[in-house]
């Protein structure tokens, strides 16, 4: 089964009302560790560019048809995320502080009930701060798909064709093209990380789909299915905005009101429950940059296969992502290895076992290492 990308005739430029772009700045980034970490995760480094990640990720949402972007992150993040937005050139944004965190869903409610307060029928585009996109007209052709399914009542995310047999993502089964709605197909089921095999059988069947994590909703949408499928997140959410406090850039949610909101993905409260779950395929060149095996296929490789940054000599590597933030780093004779060295830790590893990262933090936490957390103080001066 083939299924269509989205192409609609107007760009999303063309479309009544400005979607509100909310990035939200949560995770520490563990499985790229030594390079991301809690005080200064993965969203703040540049990894893909010259840019950090979350300057790339609001650079996509400038300009005509967008309004001023929602940033939910860590209170103790605000400065980051204050100075990289004016380095990117945004002086508008709101910035929305959570005192502890409480994953995507309470934190894209908060940004709803925000926005309701103006404008309930204001459409939200919701998304990562830390991931890749190549092909930007390519976003704004599928955005303007998924704005149009939004202002119906939908709420739609955006699937991505598999190029691998990737378990460190979620699958989004492809049901029907909705009627009037071009490129916007009804969600069959979402489905969790699976192991390899059913990796394997889902990226090779033509109608499944990576999720990618982006949604598009009106406030007024995301509001009624959060109070219909998880009332007690979106009952402890309101008062914990009625009672924020602001100053300078910053909204501060109440803290004793936002601790008593349960923890839970937007996924988990609302997509995989909803009767309202559509989605838009597309090709987008995306990555969650979720790991170091990720960057090694988003990076420049030479005649080898290798993607470096940094000072770095190769003798007889191949398909190696090697990176130094400092001293020379020589690899000789390795074949789809990870070397990564900062000022304090050294992370060496096979490609394929990229995602067992996070075991490393894990022990690091577990022994009460600074080097889970934070780097040398010279890196955050």
């Amino acid at each position: 089964m083939t299924l269509p990308t989205a192409s609609p005739a107007a760009p999303v430029t063309a479309l009544a009302g400005a979607v509100v772009p909310v990035l939200l700045s949560g995770g520490s980034g563990s499985r790229l560790w030594p390079v991301s970490r809690e005080s200064f995760p993965k969203q703040f480094w540049p990894l893909i560019s010259e840019r950090s990640m979350i300057e790339e990720t609001v650079r996509r949402a400038l300009g005509e048809g967008f309004a001023a972007p929602i940033v939910v992150c860590n209170h103790e993040h605000r400065f980051l995320v204050a100075e990289q937005l004016r380095h990117a050139g945004v002086a508008s944004a709101r910035i929305v502080l959570e005192p502890v965190g409480r994953n995507s869903a309470p934190a894209i409610g908060a940004a709803a009930l925000l926005v309701a307060e103006q404008d309930p029928d204001a459409v939200l585009w919701m998304m990562a701060a830390d991931a890749a996109i190549r092909d930007e007209p390519a976003l704004h052709r599928a955005l303007a798909a998924a704005v149009a399914a939004a202002r119906a009542g939908w709420i739609v995310t955006f699937g991505m064709r598999p190029t691998a047999a990737e378990t460190g993502y979620g699958y989004v089964e492809v049901g029907d093209e909705l009627a009037g709605l071009p490129g916007v197909h009804a969600v069959g089921r979402f489905i969790e990380k699976p192991d390899q095999a059913t990796a394997a059988v889902l990226a090779a069947s033509g109608r499944h789909l990576w999720n990618s994590g982006m949604f598009v909703f009106t406030a007024r949408t995301l509001l009624a299915e959060l109070g219909r499928h998880a009332p007690d997140v979106l009952a402890a959410l309101e008062p914990a905005v009625s009672a924020r406090t602001q100053d300078a850039d910053f909204i501060r949610l109440q803290p004793e009101a936002f601790a008593r909101v349960p923890s839970i993905s937007l996924d988990y409260a609302v997509a995989e429950r909803t009767a309202f779950a559509a989605v838009v395929p597309a090709d987008l060149g995306w990555s969650d940059v979720g790991s170091w095996a990720a960057l090694w296929e988003l990076g420049a490789k030479d005649a080898a296969g290798n993607a470096t940054v940094g000072d770095v000599l190769l003798e007889g590597a191949e398909n190696c992502y090697v990176r130094s933030d400092g001293m020379l780093t020589a690899v000789v004779g390795l074949r789809d290895a990870v070397v990564v060295v900062t000022g304090d830790a050294v992370l060496a590893l096979h490609r394929d076992r990229a995602q067992d990262v996070k075991r490393v933090v894990d022990r690091l936490r577990a022994a009460g290492r600074s080097e889970a957390a934070k780097h040398p103080p010279a890196r955050n001066a």
